[in-house]
Parts: structure tokens; C-alpha cells; sequence
């Protein structure tokens, strides 16, 4: 079982593990998730904080009654999972943090499986485990690959580690390494912003792997709609929205080389086609306005922004332009889940 730490207990003692669990209107998701890391097999001192994000349930109280151990940040806004993410990581103590949704819950080898990885590593790498359907067991990814427009794919090859990036409902970072990249872009508020951390530190040269053992179960889309194909693919325009936007800015700062506006020329007639479509099958042009024009017009109206952190960010590259795309797959993902689940519901 996990050693809990406590700072009034264990003032001396550091923790090696920091588990952090951005939290909003989870009371009914967060006893699974904190009891999974509290069951962990591992002798680690493992400490665990959760960041209220202004639920409007009755989380707080949850964890305060039934989890004191567990150290609570309560905020007063509705901050978004960047933010969340990044004040828990300055408040922990441990040597490897370790992103954790509400929603998901870890295998009680886990923590332990991420510590061997770590420790067996030479350097500092990003990392995750097998994700599983909470409700059916069956085997979501191993980390995801991207395709040219930076899509998911997700990855499903047992003998394959190095992935493009790795989901933020399990990432697993050392705490240097998160100081180097400076946390999650808070600027993104939410949705791709995994992409991007794991991006920015593939540019510098380091691994983002996906473990072969162990794993957690995760109600995909529970905290945020979307994610999960069943019967169909169903989202919410707020999902849509910051999706396409966010993925289109991390191919404009990630991608390296003239490839970048290439693939940025090729990507923003894709969206507006998409988005047309899309309009003309639901009779409503809704989708198009409000989310694939705000993407398509984010490159112009961001130009400086964008400009500078993709300035800061491929100053850092020490890889080379072959390897950056090694995790790119030259198919259109939107196509094939196109031909497998029909046009997606948006709501």
C-alpha cells in the first residue's frame, strides 16, 4: 500500500511521488481515483493533492471528511486544467509528479512500474501506462501518435514505447524536467495541452514513452464530453472549439522547419472544407462559427504570440527534423473515424 505522505508527520521526509488531480464537480468520480493511489503496491512515500477547481459540488467536503491525508487546493474561479495542474505542481514536494484525471483510476502496480521506468532510464523522460475503458476493460492506447494536422492516433503496437504524446489523465513527468518546459501552457486554458508539453520536450530531445506493463482504467470523457466512441461519436461545441484552435497553434509552434507552413497551408482548407460540410449535413451553420472560423482565424489574429513561442521553442531543438516526425503517421485520422462512426454529434 502507498505510504501517504504527511507534511505534519513527515516534515523531514520528502516524497518521491507527487499525485496531482485537477478536480471539478467530481464528487462521485474522486473516491475511485484517490483510493487507487492510496491502494498503490510501492513502499514510495507517495503524497497526493487535488485542485478544486470552483466545483460546484460537494468535492471539497468529500475529500476533507473522508481524505485528510490528501492535500486540498481550493479555488475560487473556475481556473481550467492548465492553471489547476500547474499550481499543484508548485506546491509538491516529490521528485516525479504525476497527472492524474478525477475520472481514471491506476492499477495498484503503477506508481511502482513508473518508479522502476524512471529509475532504469538514463535521463528524464515522459511517461504513461496502457489506458483501459473503465467500463469495458478493453485497451484505449499506449500513448498516442500524430497525424500531419495533428489528430491522435492512438497507439496500439505492445512492441512500440516512443509515442508522440501522452494523454494528461496519466502523465507521469520528473520535476525538473516539468521546471525546464514550464508546466502546461496556461494560455491554451484546456484540450491539446498534453500535446504540447510532450511536443516541447520531444524537441528537446526528451523520450515520451509509453509503458508496456500495468495501467489504468479511465471513464474517457467523463469530465469533459467527447473522447469516447459509443454508438457513434458525440462532443460538445465547447470540446470542438478549444480542440481545433489548440491543435492548430501546436502545429504552428511544434512542427520544425518549412514543414510547419506547409502543412499549416495545407491544414486551414481542411478546416474551413470540414467545417462547410459539416454545416451543409446538419442544415446549420453553427459548427462553422463557432468552431472552425475562430480555428482557422487563430494563426492570423495570434500571429506574434504564435510567432514567439515558436521562436522560444524551437530554439530548444536538439533533434533532428526526421526524428521529430517518426511519431507522424501520413493518414487523415478525421477520414477513417469518418468511415467508422458516421458524422459526429455535436451538442
Amino acid at each position: 500500500m502507498a505510504v501517504a505522505f504527511n507534511p505534519g508527520l513527515n516534515a523531514a521526509v520528502r516524497p518521491r511521488v507527487s499525485v496531482c488531480i485537477a478536480n471539478f464537480d467530481g464528487e462521485a468520480l474522486l473516491p475511485d481515483c484517490l483510493d487507487s493511489v492510496l491502494a498503490q503496491d510501492t513502499d514510495a512515500q507517495v503524497e497526493i493533492l487535488v485542485h478544486d477547481d470552483a466545483s460546484r459540488d460537494g468535492s471539497v467536503a468529500l475529500i476533507r471528511e473522508r481524505y485528510p491525508q490528501v492535500h486540498v487546493l481550493v479555488s475560487e474561479t473556475n481556473a481550467g486544467f492548465c492553471i489547476s495542474n500547474n499550481r499543484m505542481v508548485a506546491r509538491a514536494s516529490g521528485e516525479y509528479v504525476l497527472l492524474l484525471n478525477n475520472d481514471a483510476a491506476l492499477q495498484p502496480d503503477a506508481i511502482r512500474t513508473l518508479l522502476a521506468a524512471a529509475s532504469a532510464a538514463n535521463g528524464s523522460s515522459i511517461m504513461t501506462l496502457p489506458q483501459y475503458d473503465w467500463e469495458h476493460g478493453q485497451l484505449v492506447d499506449r500513448g498516442c501518435l500524430l497525424d500531419p494536422f495533428y489528430n491522435p492516433i492512438p497507439n496500439l503496437d505492445p512492441a512500440r514505447e516512443d509515442v508522440a504524446y501522452v494523454i494528461g489523465a496519466c502523465l507521469w513527468c520528473p520535476r525538473t524536467t516539468w521546471e525546464v518546459l514550464g508546466g502546461l501552457p496556461e494560455w491554451m486554458e484546456s484540450l491539446a495541452e498534453d500535446l504540447y508539453l510532450c511536443g516541447a520536450a520531444r524537441l528537446r530531445g526528451v523520450p515520451v514513452r509509453a509503458l508496456r506493463e500495468s495501467g489504468y482504467r479511465h471513464r474517457q470523457g467523463a469530465t469533459f464530453g467527447g473522447n469516447r466512441a459509443n454508438a457513434g461519436l458525440h462532443t460538445s461545441i465547447k470540446r470542438r472549439r478549444l480542440s481545433e484552435r489548440n491543435k492548430t497553434r501546436a502545429l504552428v509552434v511544434l512542427t520544425p522547419g518549412p514543414a510547419a507552413w506547409l502543412l499549416l497551408a495545407l491544414h486551414l482548407p481542411t478546416l474551413l472544407l470540414e467545417g462547410l460540410l459539416l454545416s451543409v449535413l446538419r442544415r446549420d451553420t453553427t459548427l462553422l462559427r463557432e468552431i472552425y472560423l475562430p480555428a482557422i482565424a487563430s494563426p492570423f489574429r495570434e500571429r506574434k504570440m504564435l510567432c514567439a513561442h515558436r521562436a522560444a521553442i524551437q530554439a530548444t531543438r536538439t533533434i533532428s527534423i526526421k526524428r521529430w516526425f517518426s511519431t507522424v503517421r501520413w493518414q487523415l485520422r478525421k477520414v477513417a473515424m469518418l468511415r467508422r462512426y458516421g458524422v459526429p454529434t455535436v451538442r
